[in-house]
């Protein structure tokens, strides 16, 4: 996992990050960090094994750990968070040596994955998606009645 440690201490992602914890410091729902990151890779991950895709885990982790990292922008200029995420992350996989072949799938996975790409060439685009829903602790939220969420798409209990 060399690779992912390399995106957790590259100083733009780290910026990023930064920004991202102090516009969210008084948030009193779901917030875009690590705890946030790390669920989406781990819970992808899974999805990643029990639908056997063959996508290494270095890939599935640095997509979900560079999948919101453009929230700072999109607070401070109002760019989307997605489109902002994917500029940082294509200078950030570059330098923490992903394949031109990973980075395609990352980077699609991350301009998009706000929407269920269910495509079988695009599983990662897929599992990123479904992960980053599934992270969400609904059932336990205090902000849960304030949320601005479907109630329909919240995590109401824990699913398979």
């Amino acid at each position: 996992m060399k690779r992912v440690n390399q995106i957790l201490t590259h100083p733009l992602y780290q910026d990023a990050l930064r920004i991202i914890e102090q516009a969210e410091e008084d948030r009193i729902f779901c917030k875009h960090d690590m705890e946030h990151f790390l669920s989406v890779a781990r819970l992808a991950y899974i999805y990643s094994l029990e639908d056997d895709t063959g996508i290494s885990k270095p890939v599935i982790y640095g997509t979900a750990l560079l999948h919101d990292i453009g929230r700072g922008k999109q607070y401070k200029s109002g760019i989307p968070h997605h489109e902002a995420s994917v500029g940082l992350a294509e200078s950030i996989l570059t330098a923490c040596g992903f394949s031109d072949e990973e980075q395609s799938m990352m980077l699609d996975a991350i301009l998009f994955h706000r929407k269920d790409g269910k495509q079988r060439e695009k599983r990662l685009r897929s599992i990123l998606y479904k992960a980053d829903k599934a992270s969400r602790n609904c059932f336990v939220c205090p902000a849960r009645d304030r949320c601005k969420w479907p109630k329909d798409q919240m995590n109401l209990e824990i699913k398979e």
